[in-house]
């Protein structure tokens, strides 16, 4: 993986499905996006983005999640890897020269995490990735399966592909794995109060960042 090193800063969120991400993506850019933050650390705005994206590629990608096709895993990590690609060169990467910071809901930690579940080969699946760039900081945060599922079912009807408890079991060991062989990696309690987490993260980022 390829250190980052444009003016822009890149903050990834990654962990089980029902974790609490995209909650906690949305409440860090509302944060850096106040003009004290901006002067502070000297970037030029913040950018929500996520993965798979919306564009065609990210398209096959969630139709296979929701089982509206099926391909092999292998094919299904490839799409991960070249949606990522396309990602990186026409939106990441341009902003990031331009001083923006990024905020990513999801990112190559979870194609290791999931994927491994059905690919056992895991140096073939870091390689896909080992041109990419790595963030900054990674927050995963940590909640159990059962409220993850809990709260998938809440949210919304169905389930997608790895949407089961003794699936998710396996995958959260795999993000513990990946925390420690990455730098930066923060675990975080996603079971706290979200002003909690929120404090924490901040605490975090101003720490790293400044």
């Amino acid at each position: 993986m390829q250190k980052n090193p444009y003016h822009g800063k890149f903050i990834v969120f990654d962990g089980l499905d029902g974790s609490g991400i995209s909650t906690q993506t949305a409440a860090l850019v509302d944060y850096l996006n106040r003009p004290e933050q901006k002067l502070r650390y000297g970037h030029t705005g913040v950018y929500l983005t996520k993965e798979p994206t919306s564009g065609l590629i990210g398209g096959l990608i969630r139709s296979q999640l929701s089982h509206e096709w099926k391909s092999s895993p292998e094919c299904l990590q490839l799409l991960f890897s070249a949606d990522r690609a396309h990602h990186l060169e026409k939106g990441i990467i341009p902003l990031l020269e331009k001083g923006v910071t990024i905020i990513c809901d999801r990112y190559f930690f979870s194609s290791i995490a999931y994927g491994s579940l059905e690919i056992k080969d895991k140096d073939w699946l870091v390689n896909l990735n080992k041109n990419f760039l790595l963030p900054d900081i990674a927050f995963f945060l940590r909640v159990s399966p059962k409220i993850c599922i809990e709260r998938i079912s809440k949210a919304r009807h169905g389930f997608t592909l790895y949407e089961k408890e003794e699936t998710l079991e396996k995958v959260w060991k795999n993000f513990e794995n990946l925390a420690q062989e990455f730098e930066n990696i923060f675990i975080l309690n996603g079971e706290q109060p979200v002003d909690k987490i929120d404090e924490e993260i901040r605490e975090i980022v101003d720490k790293k960042l400044r």
